[in-house]
């Protein structure tokens, strides 16, 4: 009589232990897939997307000859970052922070950052961040991995490194494109008091209300008429800035993403002139310039 409770017994322990069939959920398109940004404020969402790369057609090359040199400054992470620096002509507290497009810190940048001091006056000093710690590509498709592959940390670490080599005293304001675009308002967002302004050309907008309340200056968006940073997504940005109680001032150019850039194939001349004199007059107000 034993036996058959001694056999139940058996079989009841091993069900309870047998790996149980798991129901199959739908996995977000971001699952598996290691992103190093916010998916929902970060332009590395898109990279996988179909057509996305062919989105940003190869830079064309420029001859350059620039008025500044790179620098190399620590950073709180125990490493040293470099960057792009024209010194203003006399010793000046005011700093613009120019961030790169995702082709990383390539010679249109530094001649846009020569473009900036020039027209600031020379009293503003205007620092290129490279964000990618000296990589730079002209293919899309290598430029996708640059961005998905940096950490987020590092690059917190870069902008805390420009603004203590900057100064305790400092008046910082931002500007980017693309990539640089977006970290222009979070750049923005890490400098706190010191941050006096942020422009930003078709860059994905933070669009955390809470983290968006932090800021302690209003932002300049300069859009472009296309279907990742869409109009939808720039006007919940302005909702969620509205919401937040701070200030924005946005147009959507007709121009492609990336109108502004001379080196892009789909440069639309005119679009770029009226952004830039946007910007600025923006930058020259905040500076007092």
């Amino acid at each position: 009589m034993i036996k058959p409770f001694l056999s139940l017994f058996i079989f009841l322990v091993a069900w309870a232990f047998w790996p149980k069939t798991k129901e199959i959920q739908s996995q977000s398109p971001f699952e598996g897939i290691t992103i190093c940004h916010t998916p929902n404020d970060d332009m590395a969402q898109f990279v996988n997307a179909p057509g996305f790369a062919s989105f940003h057609p190869s830079p064309l090359e420029i001859e350059f000859e620039g008025k500044g040199s790179m620098t190399q400054f620590t950073t709180p992470d125990g490493t040293e970052a470099s960057a792009y620096l024209i010194k203003a002509s006399i010793t000046s507290d005011k700093w613009l922070f120019v961030f790169q497009e995702w082709w990383g810190l390539n010679d249109h940048i530094k001649h846009q950052a020569d473009v900036f001091f020039e027209d600031l006056g020379g009293k503003v000093n205007v620092i290129a961040l490279d964000m990618y710690d000296g990589k730079v590509t002209n293919t899309p498709q290598e430029a996708g991995q640059f961005m998905q592959g940096v950490q987020e940390s590092r690059l917190e670490n870069i902008v805390a490194g420009a603004r203590q080599l900057a100064g305790p005293d400092a008046q910082i304001a931002n500007v980017g494109w693309c990539f640089g675009g977006a970290w222009s308002l979070k750049s923005a967002l890490l400098n706190g008091k010191q941050t006096i302004g942020s422009v930003m050309y078709y860059g994905m907008p933070v669009r955390d209300v809470e983290k968006l309340k932090t800021l302690n200056s209003d932002v300049l968006g300069l859009f472009a008429t296309e279907q990742y940073i869409s109009e939808e997504i720039i006007k919940e940005f302005a909702s969620k800035m509205d919401e937040a109680g701070k200030k924005l001032t946005y147009k959507i150019f007709p121009g492609v993403h990336g109108f502004s850039n001379p080196s892009n194939p789909k440069y639309d001349e005119a679009a770029s002139k009226e952004a830039y004199a946007m910007a600025i007059g923006y930058l020259k107000e905040k500076f007092g310039v």
